[in-house]
């Protein structure tokens, strides 16, 4: 009959157990998400650098097309 006991025991505390196990692992999980290296902070600074890149990389288009005019002009070509 003690074996019984022992065995119902554990089985009673094993939905417990499992629960305080998920929710580690769901800690976990989301904590890695909010603050690691693949984690939202980290998204947007990159959208942030991806924007100011592509403002830089246009300003610079548009200085060279600037650049361009002028060297046919010093050229004494026309531009097409």
């Amino acid at each position: 009959m003690s074996e019984e006991y022992k065995k119902g025991g554990f089985y009673k505390l094993l939905p417990f157990l499992s629960l305080i196990l998920l929710v580690c692992i769901a800690g976990i999980y989301f904590g890695n998400l909010l603050f690691g290296s693949n984690s939202l902070s980290v998204l947007l600074t990159l959208q942030n650098k991806k924007n100011q890149m592509q403002e830089e990389v246009k300003r610079v288009m548009k200085e060279n097309a600037e650049l361009q005019k002028e060297l046919f002009e010093l050229k004494g070509l026309e531009p097409k």
